[in-house]
């Protein structure tokens, strides 16, 4: 196909997500569960640039340790290039520089974030205007939460959490993040889910679903409501592997968050709080505990070009 190719660099800049929901149900024969979350984009944010290039290539940069990430052909960003490039018949590649921001391994989903940006980056960087529809698509190819990554805003993840329905939110909530100087891994937090469920002969839900009341407390945009439905399953399999998680949350509560949470599979700890005032006291109290404490919004836009 003829490629609008552009020499100037495209910047993308994609959103960290809360999971302020989090529904578990039974392992799947593919190894994978089906989940009902409730995603909400955080103003913590992943900054990918794009030029054309003859290969594809990736470099880290930002706020957080990228020493350990992969830079080859199992680099997420680089998979998102690559398998644009090959639905829309692309002969050439990308240089990809990656400023990070949001915690590694840390259940806010930064490489997400990264794929996301990258496809849109790529495709403003090759003109191939693929219609939002087709670029959600291929985000599910690429992982869970990709196409929310794409999507942004508020919304309900079903399936694998990349079936997605927007989720009307209205106001700002505040949150402040703990985020821990350790990574938990995805996999190995699911399968100590699937231990302490096999341990305890509980009941697991064959289709999850996300409580009304997280629903309304979102439509209603009132921090108070939604501190009393806040839950994710994964919460008691992330402390059972970290158990110094329970120290921060209660140091949180202790300290005039509404309420708490692991987001995601962890370690990141998101703390919801009454307002921006609250806020900044609550991050003020943990970094004086010598926590990494962030203050961060939401609902903010998903993966979106801001310079060209």
């Amino acid at each position: 196909m003829t490629i609008a190719w552009t020499e100037e660099s495209v910047h993308v800049r994609a959103p960290g997500k809360i999971n302020l929901f989090m529904r578990v149900g039974e392992v799947q024969p593919d190894g994978y569960h089906d989940v009902a979350t409730a995603y909400q984009a955080v103003s913590l944010y992943e900054d990918v640039r794009a030029w054309p290039d003859d290969e594809f290539s990736v470099a880290f940069g930002g706020s957080v340790d990228t020493s350990g990430l992969e830079t080859d052909a199992s680099n997420l960003a680089i998979r998102a290039a690559k398998l644009l490039a090959r639905a829309t018949g692309v002969r050439g590649g990308v240089r990809l520089e990656i400023d990070k921001h949001v915690p590694i391994a840390g259940g806010m989903g930064g490489g997400s974030a990264d794929a996301a940006a990258t496809l849109v980056a790529c495709d403003a960087l090759w003109g191939t205007a693929m219609p939002k529809e087709e670029l959600l698509a291929l985000a599910a190819q690429l992982g869970a939460d990709v196409p929310f990554s794409l999507a942004g805003g508020t919304a309900i993840g079903t399936g694998r959490g990349d079936r997605l329905s927007p989720a009307l939110a209205t106001g700002s909530f505040h949150w402040v993040l703990a985020v821990a100087e350790f990574g938990l891994s995805t996999p190995g937090v699911y399968g100590e889910l699937d231990l302490l469920r096999e341990e305890q002969r509980r009941h697991v839900p064959a289709s999850p679903v996300v409580d009304a009341e997280v629903l309304q407390a979102l439509r209603a945009g009132d921090p108070g409501l939604l501190a009393g439905a806040l839950h994710n399953d994964l919460q008691e399999a992330a402390l059972r592997l970290a158990p110094g998680l329970g120290g921060i949350l209660e140091l949180g509560m202790a300290n005039g968050a509404l309420s708490g949470l692991v987001s995601g599979s962890g370690p990141t700890v998101a703390f919801l709080a009454a307002d921006t005032d609250s806020a900044l006291e609550l991050q003020v109290a943990l970094s004086a505990a010598r926590l990494n404490a962030i203050h961060v919004h939401g609902a903010v836009h998903g993966a979106r070009v801001l310079a060209r």
